[in-house]
């Protein structure tokens, strides 16, 4: 198949790049920047410098491309380190899963495109009662925090719009936290470095449940929606979401960092915002069972207990296999 996937140089992007050309397929991968041409050419596809927030051009890119499927990765998630306002933070990041979506969708409605995957995300958005652990057939949170109205709001629109598209077959993808080289907690990355010094605290009970997700896991996932996914949501995750106070603690420990600090819920509130003393308090975890069982799904890191020690790097990973 040929697959244009906008976001060709993010986190997801540049594992799945090269796991779609190992595969057989002829991919088209965007970039912002004139400087990461050469990188999209390295992982084996054709790049295009775009920006999918300018809808002219994003027609103009996918019809040239011709794609049989269309994956949206783009998103602007590096260097978030203030979370207090998830709002501001993610800013770009929700116009791009706003209007970018429609633009996207948009341009491989009219080439006909069959397929049309998206980025969701399943590490905070579902509603903080009922079960500890949720399908996809779950309602999201109808009244998270107010700093994080806009980005429920942008995730509700993309969903309800790949989802919803007549003409075309469109997957949203619920990743969960990710993981491994690339990403926030990985090497280099700022929150792994801020678990590391002690500045990433258990706020209140720690009892909210996170559901991680490794990056290679991500991609492989991404790849099965792809060639075999159907209409509809996919929660992309581990097999075992966890409490805060459960894996943060574990993490520092395999960082050879001393254990995390624990703040009262005033004091979260006040440094890091509402929405960070949710997750960490409340937080609901994610079910993979449909992914597994309809995309014939198999993780490499089946929970962020072997991930983390053997996941954060390339090296780590080079030294297990």
């Amino acid at each position: 198949m040929r697959i244009f996937v906008a976001g060709a140089t993010g986190a997801v992007g540049k594992r799945l790049v090269p796991l779609l050309v190992a595969n057989g397929h002829d991919v088209v991968g965007t970039t912002r920047s004139t400087r990461k041409v050469d990188h999209i050419r390295a992982l084996g596809a054709e790049p295009a410098v775009l920006d999918v927030l300018d809808a002219e051009a994003v027609g103009r890119a996918v019809s040239e491309a011709a794609p049989d499927v269309v994956v949206h990765q783009a998103t602007a998630l590096s260097g978030l380190t203030n979370m207090r306002n998830l709002d501001e933070a993610f800013a770009e990041t929700n116009r791009l899963r706003t209007a970018g979506t429609d633009n996207l969708l948009a341009a491989a409605r009219a080439v006909g495109a069959g397929k049309f995957v998206a980025q969701s995300f399943a590490g905070w958005p579902y509603a903080r009662e009922g079960s500890a652990v949720k399908d996809e057939e779950a309602p999201l949170d109808p009244s998270p925090p107010a700093s994080a109205a806009e980005t429920m709001a942008a995730i509700r629109h993309l969903e309800e719009t790949v989802v919803g598209a007549e003409g075309i077959e469109g997957i949203a993808l619920r990743y969960g936290g990710f993981y491994g080289p690339g990403t926030s907690l990985g090497e280099g990355g700022e929150h792994l470095a801020a678990v590391g010094k002690r500045a990433f605290p258990v706020v209140g009970n720690g009892a909210g449940l996170w559901s991680f997700v490794h990056i290679d896991d991500v991609a492989a996932a991404t790849l099965a929606a792809i060639e075999r996914g159907r209409r509809g949501l996919y929660n992309i995750v581990d097999d075992e979401p966890a409490q805060t106070s459960e894996w943060l603690p574990y993490l520092a420990k395999v960082l050879g960092a001393k254990p995390p600090r624990h703040v009262p819920e005033w004091l979260g509130r006040l440094v890091a915002g509402e929405q960070l003393v949710s997750m960490m308090t409340e937080g609901r975890g994610a079910s993979n069972a449909k992914a597994k069982r309809e995309l014939g799904w198999k993780l490499i890191h089946p929970t962020w207990r072997e991930g983390f020690v053997n996941g954060l790097t390339d090296q780590q990973k080079r030294s297990a296999a």
